[in-house]
């Protein structure tokens, strides 16, 4: 007997991405594309009402060009933390065409099974898809390289918090408003100070702030 085809959700603010993971992703016998989401919020919506299998979710919404997200307001990675406690039954697939390791990081730490590079051949999407199904955790070569390297030189690259502090700091907020916007101590707060600043080889807070957006960890708006 056959197995039923797994059930998939886009989640793209490009239309034309979205058709063209479609026809691909259909051209597999046991992958059936059941719903596409322009934002992040539409893609926590339909989840709930479809049970997709597995939600293949882009990084970033409402990026430059885009006809479609303009009106989103959460990210892939709020949308992840959503899905996992609206719907943990669901994989979340990460596909993206942001690589880096602070990103992959962020993406299985909020739930995601899986990220793979959309610039990556389709054989790794398609292997990321049916491994995140089955409950274990899909990565495309690429991405585990890079992860590798984040255990070699684990010094060398953020945490999640550390970056959540460095974004709080390019807001221009103090120690005690950025330990108020966490629900941290401001001698906690400090401690990450001093290690964001080692690891991004700096000594004062614009530098950091600097440095963070150099290395892709952070996005000015």
């Amino acid at each position: 007997m056959t197995a039923a085809p797994l059930r998939l959700l886009l989640a793209d603010d490009h239309a034309v991405v979205r058709a063209g993971l479609r026809a691909l992703l259909e051209g597999e016998p046991d992958l059936d594309v059941i719903a596409e989401a322009g934002t992040g919020e539409e893609a926590v919506r339909l989840t709930a009402q479809l049970k997709p299998d597995v939600v293949l979710m882009d990084l970033r919404f409402g990026s430059a060009g885009s006809a479609e997200g303009s009106g989103g307001r959460i990210d892939g990675i709020e949308a992840i933390r959503r899905l996992a406690a609206t719907a943990p039954d669901v994989a979340v697939v990460m596909l993206t065409s942001y690589a880096g390791r602070a990103d992959v990081v962020r993406a299985l730490a909020a739930g995601a099974r899986g990220y793979v590079p959309k610039a990556g051949p389709p054989e790794d999407l398609f292997r990321a898809v049916r491994t995140a199904a089955t409950g274990s955790v899909g990565l495309s070569p690429e991405i585990v390289d890079a992860l590798v390297g984040q255990v070699v030189r684990p010094d060398q690259e953020l945490s999640g918090r550390e970056i959540e502090v460095v974004r709080l700091m390019a807001e221009g907020r103090s120690n005690r408003a950025i330990a108020e916007a966490l629900f941290l101590s401001e001698a906690t707060i400090k401690t990450h100070l001093v290690r964001i600043y080692r690891k991004l080889k700096v000594d004062n807070r614009p530098a950091a702030v600097s440095e963070a957006v150099r290395r892709g960890l952070l996005e000015l708006t």
